[in-house]
């Protein structure tokens, strides 16, 4: 008796062993083809694989396509609604009569203020890198203007061309510039950028807050909360091990957590590159969509962007660039050069803002300075559209690795 009962524990055992070995294999063999999955998606970039990248990038843009557009054709509540408004704005704003002047700049106003949001939108939504708006669109528009007002005198620019293009106003008035008027004159584009990069972090939100309510393994669904996850448990085991970058982020992640509302306004309201965690921080942890959204607003549109518009409007105030330009000449061996295209490109710049001095501006004396920074503008765009393609043809990857995955469970 007592040997039959040794034999069958044994026997219990044995299998017990072989069912654990069984699953670690198996482990390993997921862990293995997901890294060799995740190098096969890392590859699809243009400058690769060309050819599979724009196919899986066109694949993915179909997929996208298809599939919002049936969410969108499901809701004839929501079409019906959209239809009537678009069909009554575009008989408002094309049928003559006294109200077209009215319609006509507020149509104007409307498309101004979107492009602005849109950049902002831009600047911030995760499509593999940001495109800095702020730099190349919204900080030389404030730039413009701040040297446009000390030029011209005056702040009330002919409209039209303001704002496509700023002119001295030719009625001789002059009025005294200060600090608060040229803030005021660029308050509603800088808003309207700041409101958009506030929409861009919502994405990271949602994302975290449906993995957590449907309980998503980050491993198969988002980059960005495999390193969440992957964080928290460095945070929970081995702290000491954690680097510059990490720290920071998990500084970040409890300001959030613990201080709540006040503490994503504040990581809001200052320049910071690591806000991303904090949008999934907030998802991860399920904090409500107003608290999030409207920390997030006040914070970029409204603090962070005076912030922004005060630093421009100091640095391009007139007395300060001259001063710099001095200072200047002063660098050893290539003072003297660099100060010369820039005086150029700023005369350049204040005679463009005359419009009978602009006329004489031959269009083939373009300063250095002007068709160098223009290249860079066409760069940092031409690099944003290759990152999307790239990002999108390793969406798709994952997509279709992901639909084989389930057949194969199923099977």
């Amino acid at each position: 008796m007592v040997g039959h009962t040794k034999k069958k524990d044994a026997t219990g055992n044995h299998q017990m062993n072989g069912g654990s070995t069984q699953h670690r294999s198996k482990k390993q063999n997921d862990t293995q083809k997901k890294e060799k999955e995740k190098k096969e998606r890392e590859s699809l970039v243009l400058w690769r694989k060309p050819l599979t990248t724009a196919e899986y990038f066109f694949r993915e843009c179909t997929e996208l396509a298809s599939l919002y557009g049936k969410k969108f054709l499901a809701n004839k509540i929501i079409l019906g609604v959209i239809s009537i408004v678009v069909v009554f704005l575009y008989i408002l704003i094309n049928s003559k009569g006294p109200h077209q002047s009215l319609v006509q700049g507020m149509y104007k106003k409307v498309l101004w203020c979107l492009y602005w949001v849109g950049l902002g939108i831009l600047s911030s939504v995760g499509l593999g890198t940001g495109l800095h708006t702020f730099l190349l669109y919204l900080g030389p528009h404030i730039a413009q203007v701040t040297l446009a007002a000390y030029e011209c005198g005056s702040l009330d620019f002919p409209e039209p061309p303001y704002p496509d293009e700023i002119i001295c106003p030719n009625n001789g008035k002059m009025a005294s510039i200060t600090f608060l008027s040229i803030m005021s004159k660029v308050r509603l584009e800088a808003m309207c950028w700041g409101a958009g990069t506030a929409l861009g972090e919502l994405p990271p939100y949602f994302m975290a807050r449906a993995a957590r309510l449907s309980g998503i393994d980050p491993d198969d669904d988002d980059e960005d909360l495999k390193a969440f996850e992957e964080l928290e448990k460095k945070r929970k085991n081995n702290r000491d091990e954690l680097t510059l970058m990490e720290k920071g982020k998990l500084f970040i992640e409890e300001i959030v957590q613990k201080v709540g509302f006040l503490g994503i306004l504040a990581c809001a309201s200052i320049p910071n590159p690591l806000f991303d965690l904090a949008g999934i921080t907030c998802g991860h942890f399920l904090v409500p969509f107003w608290t999030f959204f409207g920390a997030t607003l006040i914070g970029k549109a409204v603090i962070k962007m005076h912030i922004q518009k005060m630093f421009v409007i100091i640095a391009f105030n007139e007395t300060l660039i001259e001063t710099a330009l001095d200072w200047l000449k002063l660098v050893p061996f290539v003072g003297t050069k660099l100060q010369v295209p820039f005086k150029a490109f700023l005369d350049g710049q204040k005679q463009k803002l005359h419009k009978n001095s602009a006329k004489n501006i031959s269009e083939g004396g373009g300063n250095v300075l002007g068709s160098i920074f223009e290249k860079f503008v066409i760069a940092m765009v031409l690099y944003f559209v290759i990152s999307i393609v790239n990002s999108f043809a390793q969406s798709y990857h994952k997509r279709i690795h992901k639909k084989k995955n389930i057949k194969a469970s199923k099977n």
